[in-house]
């Protein structure tokens, strides 16, 4: 029994990259939501859950459809760029990070909304930036709600199937992930396959929230004995 272990390896590359994404764009996004409440900003919050309460691959279908060769933005993509995101590698990035979106965000906004406001009005008194702000004063007083965020979308991202399934097919190497190569063996009736891809993303994902655990009670038992 020979076990391939690229599916694994592009799982984990996929949940790397849309982990760091979501890092980048989700930290400013939350502070902005959480700073004030505004229509517009509850709107923004809401489309930004969405993808938690619809199905994967119906997300994973108006990917499809938009980018497809014989949409316009799919159109546009290949003749003025040479790209084609459906089947693809990138396209699964860009589409799993969208996805991703409500479980890097929401422990962020509830993070950032848990600090009292005189925090950051006494470091922009001080003559601080919003930016500086943010990232020496804030981020670091919210650092379990970012653990959060990063390991809740890390195990999303990597044991996603309905969306990679509908939008990447199973093309070994390029969109061929873990929970693809599963279901794939499942069809196959090769389950001792099955079981090897199966527990590999079922400890990955409690390993992950063992260590998740383990850093937030070292966080809680210092600022206690301090």
């Amino acid at each position: 029994m020979v076990i391939d272990f690229l599916p694994l390896i592009l799982s984990f590359k996929l949940a790397v990259i849309c982990t760091v994404v979501l890092i980048i764009t989700c930290i400013p996004l939350a502070y902005w939501i959480s700073s004030s409440t505004t229509f517009v900003k509850m709107i923004i919050r809401s489309l930004a859950m969405l993808p938690l309460v619809i199905p994967p691959s119906v997300l994973g279908f108006y990917f499809l459809i938009l980018w497809s060769p014989f949409s316009p933005v799919g159109h546009f993509l290949e003749t003025v760029f040479h790209v084609r995101l459906v089947f693809s590698f990138t396209g699964l990035a860009i589409a799993l990070s969208v996805a991703g979106i409500p479980f890097m965000l929401n422990p962020l906004i509830a993070g950032f909304e848990s600090l009292p406001k005189s925090l950051r009005e006494a470091s922009l008194t001080l003559g601080k930036s919003e930016w500086e702000t943010l990232l020496r004063v804030l981020l670091p007083s919210i650092r379990p709600s970012l653990l959060i965020g990063i390991v809740m979308t890390f195990i999303h991202s990597f044991g996603e199937f309905g969306m990679v399934l509908m939008l990447g097919g199973k093309i070994p190497g390029k969109t061929m992930t873990a929970s693809i190569a599963l279901y794939d063996h499942v069809e196959s009736l090769e389950y001792t396959m099955a079981h090897i891809y199966a527990g590999v993303i079922t400890i990955s994902a409690l390993l992950s929230l063992i260590l998740l655990f383990l850093i937030n009670s070292g966080a809680v038992i210092r600022k206690h004995r301090y």
